[in-house]
């Protein structure tokens, strides 16, 4: 199964102010293009171009960290863009969410406080996750590429704290950028729709 870049599923401008349409430009057309056309090669080169992007993800895991590298992000990108959408955020969630929000993380705000810390301390690039881990919701971060598949866990929400995700709006400010991916862009409807299958 080849890799493929997805499309936006929005326009590049649709999350103005919070994400510009120059950062979209960068971070989908170049270095997600990037980790598809690396990924193809390296998943063909190590025989495992027929499996899924979650199976060669968990396989290459310690095993081939270039091929990991690449699939890693490609599977997180493919969530990624569509964790966002415009007009997302905020605290309205969905009922399901919002009880398992309040029953495994202590509330909205408790979340949000440990999400958005979560994102700020991890050291260099990488990505702070929420996961589904033997029935619970959990928050955790990773450095680079890593994910919560390779540690027995299902991902439904994640951010990507990169410098190229937030540094043509935000600068250094990283903290800012988590605070508005919170409150002004998460699409909360894909997230219940991950946490849905995960809980299954």
């Amino acid at each position: 199964m080849a890799f493929e870049l997805p499309e936006l599923p929005y326009a590049y401008d649709s999350l103005a102010p919070f994400m510009s349409a120059e950062t979209l430009e960068y971070h989908h057309d170049k270095h997600h293009k990037a980790y598809v056309d690396n990924g193809n090669k390296l998943a063909a080169e190590a025989g495992l171009a027929d499996l899924s992007l979650e199976e060669v993800v968990k396989k290459s895991f310690g095993t081939n960290q270039g091929l990991f590298n690449n699939a890693a992000q490609h599977y997180n990108h493919v969530h990624f863009w569509k964790w966002m959408k415009k007009d997302g955020g905020g605290n309205k969630l969905p009922g399901k969410l919002q009880a398992a929000i309040d029953s495994d993380l202590g509330g909205y705000d408790k979340f949000k406080a440990d999400f958005i810390a979560a994102g700020t301390t991890q050291f260099g690039s990488g990505w702070a996750w929420v996961s589904v881990k033997d029935g619970k919701l959990a928050i955790s971060k990773t450095p680079n590429g890593e994910n919560p598949l390779v540690h027995g866990a299902t991902p439904i929400l994640g951010v990507d704290v990169w410098e190229h995700s937030y540094y043509i709006d935000y600068r250094n400010a990283r903290p800012k950028y988590l605070e508005a991916f919170v409150d002004s862009l998460i699409n909360w409807d894909y997230v219940l729709e991950l946490y849905e299958a995960a809980a299954k």
